[in-house]
C-alpha cells in the first residue's frame, strides 16, 4: 500500500476529523464530497501540516511523523490554495526546484514547459489559469515522487486545458509503482480516471468503492408514492423525497432491471452517489 491513512482524528471548534483510507500502489484514487467536508483538511494531515490528535499516516512505508525528511522526496502535491510566487518565473522555479529536489530532472522539466508553451521568461501572475495548472503538475511530477497528493488541480479550467492536466495524470500513472490521490467536484474527470473512490462528509468517509463496481452496480431508482410503498428496499441503501415521490439509490441495480421493468431505473453517476448519500435518508 502507498498510502495508509490509519484513524486519523482532528477536533476544531465546529468540526472533527475521524478518518481512515488507502490508495494502492499503481492505482489513481478520488476523494470525494461537498465543500467544508474535510477533503482539504485530510491532505494537510497526510502532508503533516496540521497536527493531530491521534492517528498515523504512512507514506512507502514511513511514518510522516518520524520519518520526515525520506517520505517529503516520494510527494509531488498541488494544493488548490497555494503555488508560486506570481513575481516569479519559470526559471526562478527551476532554480527553487534544483536546490530543494535531488532528483529534479531539470531537463524534462524544460522540455514539458516549452512542449506546454509556457513562457519562461514571463512572471506567473501573467499566466493564464490553464498555465499555472499545467506548472502545478509539472512541477509535482518532476523529480520522479512515487505519489501524487492533488487537490482541485481542473477548478476553472476550460475543456481542452482539463483534457490536458488528465494527459498529464494519465502518462505519469504508466510508470510502475506510481499512485495518486485526487480531489474534484468535476465527476467526469474522476470517473475516467479513478480506480477507488472514498466519499467523504462532515470529517467522516461514508462511501469506499472500486469506480468500476460504482458505475456498474450502482443505480437511481425514480418511483412515485404508490410505487415506492411496493418496492423491494432489501437493496435500497439511501432514499430521498422529491415532488414526484422518491428517488433511491441502489448498489444492486441488476436485481431491480429484472425485477422491478415498471419502474424507471438509470445508472448512478458520482454526483448521484454524493446527492443521496449526503442528502437521502439511510
Amino acid at each position: 500500500m502507498l498510502l495508509e491513512v490509519k484513524g486519523i482524528k482532528k477536533k476544531y471548534k465546529d468540526f472533527q476529523l475521524d478518518v481512515d483510507l488507502e490508495v494502492r500502489e499503481g492505482c489513481v484514487t478520488g476523494l470525494i464530497g461537498k465543500n467544508g467536508a474535510g477533503k482539504s483538511t485530510t491532505f494537510k494531515a497526510i502532508l503533516d501540516l496540521i497536527k493531530l490528535d491521534s492517528g498515523a499516516v504512512f507514506v512507502d512505508g514511513y511514518d510522516i511523523k518520524t520519518d520526515n525528511v525520506n517520505y517529503k522526496y516520494d510527494i509531488g502535491v498541488v494544493l488548490a490554495e497555494s503555488g508560486f510566487s506570481g513575481y516569479m518565473t519559470i526559471k526562478d522555479v527551476v532554480a527553487i526546484m534544483k536546490a530543494t529536489y535531488p532528483r529534479f530532472r531539470k531537463e524534462q522539466f524544460i522540455s514539458m514547459c516549452e512542449h506546454f508553451k509556457l513562457p519562461f521568461d514571463k512572471k506567473i501572475k501573467e499566466f493564464s489559469t490553464g498555465m499555472k495548472a499545467k506548472l502545478k503538475i509539472l512541477t509535482a511530477i518532476s523529480y520522479n515522487a512515487k505519489l501524487l497528493i492533488l487537490d482541485e488541480p481542473t477548478a476553472g479550467l476550460d475543456v481542452i486545458a482539463r483534457q490536458e492536466v488528465l494527459d498529464m495524470l494519465r502518462k505519469y500513472m504508466e510508470q510502475p509503482g506510481r499512485s495518486i490521490l485526487i480531489s474534484s467536484h468535476i465527476s467526469s474527470d474522476l470517473e475516467g480516471l479513478c480506480d477507488d473512490i472514498y466519499l467523504i462528509d462532515n470529517g467522516k468517509i461514508k462511501l469506499y468503492e472500486e469506480m468500476d463496481s460504482l458505475l456498474t452496480n450502482y443505480g437511481v431508482i425514480k418511483v412515485n408514492e404508490e410505487q415506492y410503498v411496493w418496492l423491494d428496499k432489501s437493496y435500497i441503501t439511501d432514499v430521498m423525497k422529491e415532488n414526484y415521490g422518491y428517488k433511491c439509490l441502489t448498489n444492486q441495480v441488476q436485481y431491480y432491471v429484472e425485477n422491478c421493468p415498471e419502474v424507471v431505473i438509470e445508472k448512478a453517476k458520482i454526483d448521484d452517489v454524493i446527492m443521496l448519500k449526503i442528502l437521502g435518508n439511510n
